[in-house]
């Protein structure tokens, strides 16, 4: 199925990154790729998706946080702000956020970076837009090629919920009910037209 569109629940996706710390003067940064196009991801087993280059471009103008470990209580940076930037390049979703001195967990966060002992990331959106491919094995894959942004995060442990899980297996299901109720009307309608 091509172009499917999808209701909005916030997703979120975990990415492994390579997040590194700069100086320039007095700041200090945190900064990666937050998603990286044409990557796939595997949900679970049978289940995969990448993110389609273009995906953010008409919502880095939104309000976005950046996040710790997707907190709402541990903000790093906001773009309305700008203490967090981000831009699509050929490779992905990069972003920078501005470290605040006067806010301890985020000088924190920016020594664990700086040691290596943190250097995975999220993100937190709505799928606006998105390609499904099922294959004939039975595996499923996804291209989200349009999304909402809402934050980033820095992450200890990124990894897929339960709730995303089931989520796309709901899909999966869908999808195949669809399949066979596709396949049945047209073995109907060949019996029909064999028949006459």
């Amino acid at each position: 199925m091509k172009n499917e569109t999808r209701t909005m629940q916030r997703q979120v996706r975990s990415v492994a990154s390579n997040f590194k710390t700069r100086e320039d003067g007095e700041e200090k940064r945190i900064e990666g790729y937050f998603a990286v196009f044409n990557s796939v991801y595997e949900i679970f087993p049978g289940m995969t998706e990448s993110v389609a280059p273009g995906a953010f471009s008409e919502t880095l103008d939104g309000d976005i946080r950046a996040l710790i470990d997707h907190e709402t209580m541990y903000v790093l940076g906001r773009n309305q702000a700008g203490t967090l930037e981000l831009r699509e390049d050929d490779k992905g979703l990069w972003g920078s956020i501005l470290i605040n001195p006067n806010d301890q967990d985020a000088m924190n966060l920016y020594s664990r970076v700086e040691r290596g002992d943190v250097n995975q990331c999220s993100f937190g959106f709505d799928i606006l837009s998105e390609e499904t491919d099922f294959r004939e094995n039975g595996d499923v894959h996804w291209t989200i090629s349009k999304v909402r942004l809402y934050e980033v995060s820095v992450c200890t442990f990124p990894a897929y919920s339960e709730t995303q899980v089931d989520a796309r297996r709901k899909d999966k299901e869908i999808i195949m009910k669809r399949e066979t109720e596709k396949w049945r009307a047209e073995m109907k309608a060949r019996l029909k037209g064999e028949s006459k």
